[in-house]
């Protein structure tokens, strides 16, 4: 049996074996986690056009114009759809390994925890995980099917935005979610430099900095919609 289990790890391309190391599975993260930073990217800045209001002829709101523009492009919205699906399954499969790989190389737990180094994103990236995973489907049932939504009308995004957040409760559940994802976002492309190897103590300290500034950044974006609409400032 030990043969055979040693004929079959040297029968493994170097593809195979880096893939199968913690490295490869932690570049297979980072690698996985720009194509999500990206996309959050883009969507933050689609749905920064609940601001822009209504075109120059005050005939439509920009925002359904550009959900009726991407929605005329099938190619792009369903080629994104799936490589951020893949991303997404094999951003949790990575995770999920790791954390069983380190599990199996210490399976007694040490008597004396030092958590000096852990920051509280660090210590909530696995229940973060988690928890965003479960605000990416609601969202998808809320914005998108709408079988989530209470007065879902299809095709009229800005209106859709409007009912939604308008509800203290949801926006206080979007809310909740963009903390977790700005903590999970400032650990995680801080981490991405650190596998790169971009590890000095000159720039290790300004890239845990770029980190913060970014994450809180993006999530403020995201929030600032759910505000307005409760402020009054986005309104139908």
């Amino acid at each position: 049996m030990q043969t055979a289990t040693a004929g079959q790890g040297a029968a493994r391309t170097p593809l195979a074996r880096f893939f199968a190391s913690t490295l490869g599975r932690k570049a297979v993260m980072a690698l996985t986690g720009v194509v999500m930073f990206g996309f959050l990217l883009g969507h933050l800045a689609g749905n920064l056009l609940m601001f822009a209001g209504k075109n120059a002829t005050g005939t439509a709101y920009r925002m359904d114009e550009y959900a009726a523009q991407l929605h005329s492009m099938p190619a792009l919205v369903w080629g994104t759809r799936v490589v951020l699906l893949l991303s997404v399954a094999a951003h949790v499969w990575v995770a999920v390994s790791l954390a069983s790989m380190s599990s199996a190389a210490r399976p007694v737990a040490y008597k004396v925890v030092k958590t000096q180094q852990a920051t509280l994103a660090s210590k909530f990236m696995k229940y973060g995980g988690f928890l965003i995973f479960a605000f990416i489907v609601y969202h998808l049932l809320h914005f998108t099917v709408g079988v989530a939504h209470h007065d879902f009308k299809p095709g009229q995004v800005y209106a859709n935005v409007v009912a939604g957040f308008s509800q203290p409760a949801v926006s206080g559940a979007y809310a909740v979610a963009m903390v977790s994802l700005c903590l999970h976002l400032y650990h995680g492309l801080y981490s991405f430099f650190l596998t790169m190897g971009f590890n000095h103590p000159t720039y290790t300290p300004r890239i845990r900095t770029g980190a913060q500034v970014v994450a809180v950044a993006l999530a403020a974006g995201f929030l600032s919609i759910p505000v307005a609409v409760l402020a009054g400032v986005i309104k139908a």
